[in-house]
């Protein structure tokens, strides 16, 4: 158990969070949420020691052990990757190392026969002879493969030190599990285990999260970081917006109410405070304002961003087609033999195990990259806005935000080109930030206002929602789906494609699996399973 007494954290004269009393227990999930910048990733910080407040303490039950998702990804360049999941144990991993260390030494004593036999009595007490084969588990449920168990960290691309960091926080059963964004670069088969895993995980588990889904599935409890306070509500993530949603609501139609009742009784007391045969009356009017109680709902920090994509013209009959389209490079296959007709109205989301295919085929659309052969052909009528994965080419300027989206638009009038910005929270002295010191999720935002500012017909999105808050999401995902044009996605958001998605294609080095269903069903049907697994099948 952790419990948190009375923590604030100031950062001069701004105050993040104030008194604070918590009690996280073993056996939940709390799934911590709140705007960019609220303190989620502070708070954990503080949680595990690795930062202080500024008053208040955190006290854990005596003899836990508490794992934490290294962001480091340098950290363990030199060892072997098995090696770095043990260190997730560090008593297990030094008791290991010490026992190995006495074995190897050439003038082996009979003291160190006594202390090597203490510690094998140790070690088989902690389940060690099984910590290998454990490992090896976990890597693989995680999607590292075992040709890869016995290299070095250094040796292995950045998604897959993820990967085996993960495993490094998930091994050997913690009493205490603390993961901020455990689901970033990983895919959807990798992030089901991981729901999976979590689910059934039977000790303490605090988890950082933008995937809305992936809260949904392992949350027991939600800790709401807003208002500068830190609260724990019962439930999963859906649980706590729709019930938050409606809070919200309740608390302005009784302000509304209140206030109302306030201008009638101020009318009143301005009309007749005058008037001599009135006066008592216009009193007692004054009393009863005194009384009203008009409980002001505090500004959260949350702010949802004005999504809206209009089209200028509606699409032709005629929308997108290719022919035999092929993708091949340095002995990957990123897509071969696309044959594909895009209807009017069409949402289809794209996905693949292979890593960059969707990528590279919206690339290839695009004219951003050639294909190896085939064709592909635009119907006269589109007008398509695109948001690439990669988006750091458009933002290698200097000039101020309200420049660079002025760049987009034939209307260079200030207010017209400051609405879009606005629309995005990009208001007052932030629309004349430089466009090259912006943070991933500020540069998505102005892609979308640039999005917004075509009137597009056609939507391209590969992974839209990478570096973006919650409340952007959920503006996103609501503007995808009241959008009456054709969308082309690729997400590993299961909320977002489940909600948006009319129609499935997943590319696979052997062709491509094309069908007009939810994302869910598709994931879970039987045969599409079995099919799947023979088209990613070794030629």
């Amino acid at each position: 158990m952790i419990s948190v007494d009375n923590l604030s954290l100031k950062f001069g004269k701004r105050t993040l969070f104030e008194d604070v009393n918590l009690k996280f227990t073993q056996g939940n999930c709390y799934g911590v949420i709140g705007a960019n910048g609220a303190g989620k990733s502070t708070f954990l910080k503080i949680l595990t020691g690795e930062m202080d407040s500024t008053s208040g303490q955190i006290n854990i039950t005596p003899g836990q052990r508490m794992a934490v998702l290294s962001q480091d990804h340098f950290a363990f360049q030199e060892d072997e990757v098995l090696k770095t999941v043990i260190m997730g144990h560090k008593k297990l991993y030094k008791l290991m190392s010490e026992k190995d260390a006495l074995y190897m030494k050439p003038d082996f004593s009979e003291a160190d026969g006594n202390r090597a036999a203490e510690l094998e009595a140790e070690f088989a007490e902690m389940d060690g002879w099984n910590a290998e084969s454990d490992a090896a588990a976990l890597l693989s449920g995680l999607g590292v493969e075992e040709s890869l168990h016995y290299k070095k960290m250094k040796e292995l691309g950045g998604d897959q030190k993820v990967r085996v960091l993960l495993a490094q926080a998930l091994f050997g059963t913690p009493d205490i599990l603390v993961l901020d964004e455990p689901t970033n670069d990983l895919d959807a088969e990798t992030i089901a285990w991981l729901e999976d895993f979590l689910v059934n995980f039977k000790n303490l588990v605090i988890v950082v999260s933008h995937d809305r889904h992936f809260l949904d599935t392992v949350s027991t409890h939600i800790v709401d970081i807003d208002f500068g306070k830190i609260n724990i509500y019962t439930g999963n993530y859906s649980y706590w917006y729709e019930s938050s949603q409606l809070a919200a609501k309740q608390r302005t139609d009784q302000n509304k109410k209140a206030e109302e009742k306030r201008k009638e009784l101020q009318a009143f007391i301005d009309r007749f405070s005058a008037n001599v045969a009135k006066s008592k009356q216009a009193t007692a009017r004054k009393k009863m304002i005194e009384k009203l109680n008009v409980d002001e709902i505090k500004p959260s920090n949350r702010k949802y961003p004005g999504i809206i994509f209009k089209p200028e013209r509606e699409a032709g009959d005629q929308i997108l087609m290719t022919e035999e389209l092929s993708l091949s490079e340095n002995g990957t296959t990123y897509f071969k033999d696309v044959n594909l007709m895009v209807d009017k109205g069409d949402k289809i989301a794209f996905i693949s195990r292979t890593k960059q295919a969707v990528s590279r085929f919206f690339q290839t659309i695009m004219e951003e990259t050639k294909p190896e052969r085939g064709s592909f052909k635009w119907g006269v009528t589109i007008n398509k806005a695109y948001l690439p994965n990669d988006n750091s080419s458009y933002f290698n300027t200097d000039i101020k935000l309200i420049d660079w989206l002025s760049q987009y638009t034939d209307n260079q009038e200030e207010a017209y080109v400051r609405t879009f910005l606005g629309r995005m929270l990009f208001t007052g002295e932030e629309s004349f930030k430089k466009a090259s010191v912006l943070s991933g999720g500020e540069k998505v935002r102005c892609m979308i206002s640039k999005m917004m500012l075509q009137n597009p017909n056609f939507l391209i999105l590969d992974e839209p929602t990478n570096h973006l808050d919650l409340e952007s999401i959920h503006a996103l995902n609501n503007a995808i789906i009241e959008f009456t044009g054709t969308v082309l996605l690729s997400s590993f958001d299961h909320a977002f494609v489940q909600s948006v998605a009319n129609r499935i294609i997943e590319f696979t080095p052997n062709g491509t699996i094309d069908r007009r269903m939810p994302y869910e069903d598709y994931l879970e049907n039987a045969e599409i399973k079995a099919l799947r697994d023979k088209m990613y099948a070794k030629s």
